[in-house]
């Protein structure tokens, strides 16, 4: 367990940033190298179970100025490199440490408009900050600059002064494109392309727009109201937005292309499509595919009672099969839903798991259970039909696999039960058959996602693709990527 009080961690950043004012802000490397990683301030762990404020508090001044001095500044800058937008880290560090934070933000909007959203969400420690000198000194990428806390505040001060500054954007070019989803990839695409000067428009199939940062990711991680300003933003750049439009049932991509005049169609639908592990009882009253049970409580508010009539399965004892960032989330809102007991159950280890530190560290302190070298091999129910165990075998350890990971392998004849009255498999997203199965000539591989080249063109000429459709089910932060890479294709291939 890691808490710290807030207050405490807030007078420790005190301390530091009356040294560095005292100094005016000129540090040697050597005197930014000994300042400490400043800890992200947050709510009490056992008040945030029961509750779906955001945990994480966000840096005071003083934090991200004593954090933004950290950076030495590298002339190579190496955390750019690690960036899938391509940031400038260290103008914005810089901006910053001397207090000029709309400066910093400015610096950050020009490569990405979501700042707010990356700075909760991306998994910074396996991206700029795996690249980072600071952590490389330390021999610990988690010991790094927090490029994303600082990016976090700096963007809130912007939004909360109520002065978020609008793009500016080229001369209009007559050219019209379509974007399918408006997820992460598809909202960079619309910036990007929306600043070179061509109309948009985001056809979205739920009645809210964001993807997957509205209905997979919950309140206590990223507030919807951030996810709200920020589209905001893409609306007052001038961008469309049509809301329970299905491509693929309304309309089809070609008619988009030939019937509705678009110039180019980017296909940025997401990876929505739940898998499960094919073991017997998971058809029974209780179990829950991940996306389903975050659907219903970020997006339609499950756990507002008072105001919405959603319904949710009223649980004991949950057992989260799996172990990334969907996982973690399942299992948090679990127990913000009154769950008794909450249980992760994982066929590695801890060192093994796909999760973010930081959300398995919050789930650890909010009093969730790790099955560690676990997995199940059924679910049992009662006579009514309800989840009432699990069956579970023990694994060990052997070679590594595919994907760099020691395999795991079970050990025969160590099977037990776990009681549960809930099974959530958190176990990844598979693509939506739907656009390939209405769109002729769209090449796809065999797990369905969509093949494109090196800069997210399509088998079909005009057509272009990007984020978790191509990637399978990924990040934030690289389905924006993918989508300014296409977004700089269109544009090089509509003015031809």
């Amino acid at each position: 367990m890691h808490y710290k009080d807030p207050e405490e961690l807030k007078a420790e950043a005190v301390k530091f940033f009356n040294n560095i004012k005292d100094k005016k802000n000129v540090l040697t490397p050597k005197e930014r190298r000994d300042i400490p990683q400043m800890d992200m301030p947050a709510q009490d762990p056992i008040l945030r179970g029961k509750n779906q404020n955001e945990v994480a508090l966000g840096y005071t001044k003083e934090q991200a100025i004593v954090e933004s001095s950290r950076c030495l500044q590298c002339k190579n800058a190496p955390c750019i490199n690690g960036c899938p937008v391509g940031i400038n880290i260290p103008g914005f560090l810089d901006a910053a440490a001397k207090g000029n934070f709309q400066e910093s933000v400015d610096i950050i909007k020009e490569s990405s408009l979501l700042p707010a959203i990356c700075g909760r969400v991306c998994p910074q420690e396996s991206q700029c900050m795996e690249f980072c000198t600071v952590g490389k000194l330390y021999k610990d990428p988690m010991k790094s600059v927090a490029i994303g806390r600082v990016e976090r505040y700096v963007a809130d001060l912007e939004r909360d002064s109520n002065n978020i500054k609008t793009p500016q954007i080229k001369p209009a070019t007559g050219k019209k494109i379509a974007i399918i989803g408006s997820g992460p990839a598809g909202l960079t695409v619309a910036a990007d392309l929306r600043k070179d000067g061509h109309d948009v428009e985001i056809f979205e199939a739920f009645h809210k727009p964001g993807g997957v940062m509205i209905y997979g990711i919950p309140e206590f991680r990223l507030p919807k109201v951030i996810v709200e300003k920020e589209i905001e933003s893409l609306k007052n750049m001038g961008v469309k937005f049509h809301m329970n439009f299905l491509v693929g049932r309304t309309r089809t991509v070609e008619k988009l292309l030939t019937k509705d005049g678009f110039d180019a169609v980017f296909i940025g639908s997401g990876a929505g499509l739940p898998k499960f592990m094919n073991i017997p009882g998971e058809n029974l009253v209780g179990v829950f595919s991940a996306n389903e049970y975050l659907t219903r409580s970020n997006l339609m508010k499950a756990y507002d009672k008072e105001h919405v009539d959603t319904p949710i399965y009223n649980s004991k004892k949950v057992a989260v099969l799996g172990g990334g960032n969907v996982a973690m989330d399942a299992a948090r809102m679990a127990l913000r839903l009154g769950a008794e007991e909450v249980n992760v159950i994982y066929r590695r280890t801890k060192n093994e798991m796909p999760a973010r530190a930081e959300e398995i560290e919050h789930a650890e302190e909010e009093g969730i259970k790790f099955h560690f070298l676990t997995n199940p091999t059924k679910i049992i129910g009662d006579s009514d039909g309800k989840v009432s165990a699990i069956e579970c075998l023990k694994y060990e350890l052997g070679e590594p696999d595919d994907s760099g990971r020691r395999r795991p392998v079970e050990i025969k004849g160590s099977e037990f039960i776990l009681e549960m009255d809930t099974v959530i498999p958190a176990l990844g997203n598979g693509s939506n058959p739907l656009i390939k199965q209405t769109t002729q000539n769209l090449d796809t591989n065999k797990w369905g996602n969509i093949t494109v080249d090196e800069n997210k063109r399509t088998s079909i000429q005009g057509v272009y693709a990007g984020g978790d459709i191509v990637l399978g089910a990924a990040t934030v932060i690289l389905a924006m990527g993918e989508g300014r890479v296409a977004a700089k294709t269109i544009t090089e291939d509509l003015s031809k």
